[in-house]
């Protein structure tokens, strides 16, 4: 166990590295942030080279990546270009409960809803239940969310003046960002869960359990579930590490002033600084949670040890 969690360590480290390396080259390639931050018609060559010299933008990129990632590691990613020079891992902290308060409400609809309903919809195969289910998965996955949130917030706050339709506040902001961030992990885990709880259910253990005299629930929800749990856990840490990143685009239609947000500003100001503490800091989040949870199941299935 000691050395399957040692390895697992030294993964998530090269792929943090990794992450760094791609996110630092692609941002720089996105364009000049001299362009932004000074008008280009009426600039010197003096103005861009002094700025430029500032910034440390007139070093080679390897030497720029050097400072960059060993100021990463003591948790400054520099300031920002287009924000008045404030830190950028400041930035983020600021912003990142908002996006936390709305991804974990989302999770937790994912999980209460999603959880009882595939091991139902499994347990009571070709049923009616069954079929709403699959139906439910099926439009959680295709509708995009940009769209469901505009439906939500046009019936919600604009005909029925239930909700409001943008901000951030008490739980009645949170309502429709969150249903539109959920629904989709709601499908996805349904389907997971129903395909590992059916896998489960015809296996000769459980016939053994039934034959037993265990009441039905308990085969069902401690044995079979237990034993299915392997895949909906695997992509419950997908969509928990997602929770940092996967955000831009709820937050952004309904105007929450999260991560996602911030990072759509970095974008287009080309602000390389903000832009890379948001994708290393929420890659790293990404990668510390699947590991916790590769290392969790292990536990629940001693095989992935010594696979």
């Amino acid at each position: 166990m000691q050395r399957y969690i040692i390895l697992r360590i030294g993964q998530a480290i090269i792929a943090v590295v990794v992450v760094s390396i791609i996110v630092f080259l692609l941002s720089h390639v996105s364009g000049d942030p001299v362009s932004v931050m000074l008008p280009m018609g009426e600039a010197t060559s003096e103005d861009i080279a002094a700025l430029r010299a500032k910034w440390g933008l007139d070093k080679p990129l390897h030497e720029q990546y050097w400072v960059f990632i060993k100021n990463a590691v003591q948790g400054d990613f520099g300031q920002s270009y287009a924000f008045g020079g404030k830190s950028a891992m400041e930035m983020v902290k600021s912003r990142f409960p908002a996006t936390l308060q709305l991804g974990g409400l989302s999770a937790l609809i994912a999980a209460i809803v999603a959880i009882p309903l595939g091991v139902m919809t499994a347990v009571k195969k070709d049923s009616v239940l069954d079929y709403q289910g699959k139906a439910l998965a099926f439009l959680g996955q295709s509708i995009p969310s940009f769209w469901l949130g505009i439906v939500l917030m046009w019936i919600f706050a604009v005909k029925l003046e239930w909700l409001p339709t943008s901000g951030r506040g008490g739980i009645e902001h949170m309502i429709m960002p969150a249903i539109t961030l959920g629904l989709f992990q709601v499908a996805a885990l349904v389907r997971l869960i129903r395909s590992s709880m059916l896998d489960v259910l015809d296996s000769e253990y459980v016939k053994l359990a039934r034959i037993k005299g265990l009441p039905e629930w308990k085969v069902v929800w401690k044995h079979c579930l237990r034993n299915a749990a392997i895949a909906p856990l695997t992509y419950f840490a997908i969509i928990i590490g997602s929770l940092f990143t996967g955000t831009v685009i709820v937050e952004t239609v309904f105007s929450w002033p999260g991560v996602g947000q911030l990072a759509v500003g970095a974008v287009r100001s080309r602000d390389f600084q903000v832009l890379q503490a948001v994708v290393v800091i929420g890659a790293s989040i990404y990668i510390l949670v699947n590991l916790i949870v590769d290392v969790f199941y292990a536990y629940l299935d001693p095989r992935i040890r010594y696979a």
